[in-house]
């Protein structure tokens, strides 16, 4: 499994600290996707996205369509990219 990390500044203007259900569902939607999350700093101005991909192949196929999501999402939040980077997933332990 493999995880795109991105990085967001927030701020006074921005809009929400959650991406609407429209913008997780796109996500969703794209070819290899196995989920989302979404962090937000509630004592800091700044906010995490993970979205988790079957393969390697899987997450850099959706990067055109990701980084067009993410553009429209931030512009809509006025929040902005500081970063965005991918990883292999080598651990993974999730509890009910």
């Amino acid at each position: 499994m493999f995880a795109r990390v991105s990085t967001y500044k927030t701020g006074p203007e921005t809009v929400s600290d959650t991406p609407t259900e429209d913008i997780v569902s796109r996500v969703r939607q794209i070819p290899g996707c196995k989920g989302i999350y979404y962090l937000s700093g509630k004592e800091i101005d700044k906010a995490i996205s993970i979205t988790l991909w079957d393969t390697e192949e899987a997450m850099t196929a959706s990067r055109q369509e990701a980084n067009k999501i993410r553009k429209e999402n931030s512009e809509a939040e006025k929040t902005q990219i500081v970063a965005v980077e991918e990883f292999e997933v080598t651990v993974s332990s999730i509890s009910d």
